[in-house]
């Protein structure tokens, strides 16, 4: 295992229990910005393949997001997203109004960008993440009364931890 995988099979139970909201910036399991942009010189971001229904504003919000953050994103109009949250191995309880495919990992909702750059910097060894339902505050879902929410890692067996939580205000 290296050294960043070990990191974050030893960060994940400490985010589970509640313990990573008292983390301060720059502790291990965060990535800076400055972390995210010499990434992004040494390796071009991956195309995002984002499934989603053809009337949906706040999906098409969320990818002007991913795209103002550097990914290529190519967007599918699905008429049964169902299937294709099923097929990804999306957990019910975490499910959005889009599916997407990055690099091996699935991305449920409204993932925030740098989360996604965070999860493919690390590669833990989960399925990928989800923002459960629609948070106000989250990409692409913004306005009045965002509150924080959470981002989880949900691994194949169906299981979740708290990825990270995210204070839009």
């Amino acid at each position: 295992m290296n050294r960043s995988a070990l990191a974050v099979a030893l960060l994940l139970p400490a985010i589970a229990c509640g313990e990573a909201d008292s983390r301060t910036p720059g502790q291990a399991g965060e990535v800076s910005a400055e972390t995210s942009a010499e990434a992004r010189t040494t390796a071009p971001l991956p195309t995002v393949l984002v499934y989603k229904t053809e009337s949906c504003g706040c999906c098409n919000a969320w990818v002007d997001h991913l795209r103002a953050a550097g990914f290529t994103v190519d967007t599918r109009n699905v008429v049964d997203l169902m299937s294709v949250k099923r097929d990804a191995g999306v957990p019910a309880s975490h499910a959005s109004c889009h599916t997407a495919l990055v690099d091996g990992y699935v991305v449920e909702g409204h993932v925030p960008a740098d989360q996604i750059e965070r999860l493919l910097a690390e590669r833990p060894e989960v399925a990928g993440l989800a923002v459960p339902g629609m948070p106000v505050g989250s990409p692409g879902m913004e306005g009045p009364g965002a509150k924080p929410y959470q981002v989880l890692a949900f691994g194949r067996q169906g299981e979740s931890s708290v990825y990270a939580t995210v204070d839009p205000r």
